[in-house]
């Protein structure tokens, strides 16, 4: 479903959010009011003003966001310092607003008969965070910024094909018989363990 709402995206801009969005797992508020002093090249990180905590704080941005966002900039144009990042596209220069950026996903759920919210975008972000087997759940906690460490284990999710092949592999593996150290009568391990 991601790639089709990608997909759907008109312009470098667009594609530039969602992936900054989906990479960063950024609030939408927090990721619209960023300028471009906030944007760390070399770092590949953007910095945001967190909703919790309201302090300034990076958090990673994918080499496609980047990409997209540098297409976005030769097309319109490096803002002044202090200006917003996001800006519309049409009509006098003007920051990119919550409603606007809705309005972009509004017309992508109009063609794909989808409902994305750019809340989704988030849960997207720490989905597949927290279901990649090389990232700990610190880690994926530590990038969405979450203050509990349970709020992030809420996105670990169990894929069905990933679960049969363990299960079948669990299925055909012999039966482990348990052992016990000498000098135990065997009598009494019956009576205590069954068998």
């Amino acid at each position: 479903m991601w790639d089709e709402l990608f997909e759907a995206m008109r312009n470098d801009r667009d594609r530039a959010l969602l992936s900054c969005y989906v990479s960063s797992g950024a609030r939408a508020e927090e990721l619209l009011g960023i300028e471009i002093g906030d944007v760390d090249w070399a770092g590949q990180q953007i910095y945001v003003v967190s909703k919790g905590t309201k302090t300034r704080e990076p958090v990673p941005a994918s080499p496609d966001a980047f990409r997209y966002l540098a297409a976005y900039l030769s097309q319109a144009g490096v803002p002044k310092a202090g200006e917003k990042l996001w800006r519309a596209l049409r009509g006098d220069p003007r920051p990119l607003t919550y409603s606007a950026m809705r309005r972009v996903l509004q017309r992508a759920n109009a063609k794909l008969q989808t409902n994305w919210t750019l809340h989704d975008l988030r849960h997207t972000a720490a989905t597949r965070m927290a279901n990649d087997p090389k990232m700990t759940l610190p880690e994926v906690q530590r990038v969405m910024r979450h203050a509990k460490l349970d709020t992030t284990g809420i996105y670990l999710t169990v894929r069905l094909d990933e679960m049969t092949e363990k299960l079948q592999d669990f299925y055909t593996r012999p039966r482990q018989v348990p052992k016990f150290a000498p000098g135990y009568d065997p009598e009494d391990v019956r009576a205590v363990f069954g068998g």
